[in-house]
């Protein structure tokens, strides 16, 4: 899969896209973020596994702990794929409007 795909993917859970959430907001250790989910720890450090592979995370060490923080290449990735729809949406009503203007 393509890095938008993989990203598009991980956030396809709702879980996992609430732990993206609160890392958008500030950067967080697992500890953190699991005290505020209805989920483990060790399930949180899945989800957090998932969503570094598909590159929209990436961690730090601080002292004995990770902290999480969201990586902008992995996020462009995405913003890129969109974008080519967004500039052909733009064009296809370009043409009708100058199709429409021509009558």
């Amino acid at each position: 899969m393509t890095n938008h795909a993989l990203a598009f993917s991980a956030l396809g859970d709702p879980t996992r896209r609430l732990v993206f959430e609160r890392i958008a907001r500030r950067p967080m250790s697992v500890g953190k973020l699991a005290s505020g989910l209805a989920v483990s720890r060790p399930a949180v450090s899945q989800h957090l596994k998932v969503l570094k592979d598909a590159g929209l995370v990436v961690d730090r060490e601080e002292g004995t702990r990770r902290i999480y923080s969201i990586d902008p290449r992995g996020i462009a990735a995405m913003r890129t794929y969109l974008d080519r729809f967004w500039d052909r949406s733009l064009a296809a009503f370009k043409a009708a409007a100058e199709e429409e203007n021509d009558k």
